[in-house]
């Protein structure tokens, strides 16, 4: 089933946080659901914040940070069970590519979206994260 085509792709709105939460709070994405004001102030200062919108209703988003010019860094790609294998996830990651065609993507991912990069195209890389607490 390909129902991305009947999608709306459209900057990120403040009254999107909402819904972006429940979505979080259903993939039992724990820290951007507990750190709710933090998730804001990342949503507001992201140089990509966009979502996709069927019948009215947020059914995915993406956020990231780029460059313009070298690095575009998905922080979270994110699309509702109900529209999973749709196309959706990959409509949104090419929209935002085509905004900037000069990067290159990179992004982390779970084992389990490990499967939808590698069929986008995608390779795998070496790398770390830390946080101050650690």
């Amino acid at each position: 089933m390909n129902i991305s085509k009947d999608a709306l792709i459209r900057p990120y709105r403040e009254d999107d946080f909402p819904a972006i939460q429940q979505l979080n709070r259903q993939e039992q994405w724990n820290n951007l659901v507990a750190k709710e004001q933090d998730t804001k102030q990342a949503w507001a200062n992201s140089t990509i914040a966009v979502v996709a919108e069927m019948d009215g209703q947020v059914a995915g988003y993406l956020r990231g940070l780029t460059d313009g010019f070298i690095s575009l860094y998905i922080c979270e790609l994110l699309i509702n069970q109900h529209y999973r294998q749709t196309g959706l996830g990959k409509q949104l990651m090419h929209h935002v590519h085509s905004l900037y065609p000069k990067t290159r993507i990179e992004l982390l991912a779970s084992s389990t979206s490990r499967t939808f990069y590698e069929a986008q195209g995608y390779r795998s890389f070496y790398g770390f994260r830390k946080t101050i607490e650690e």
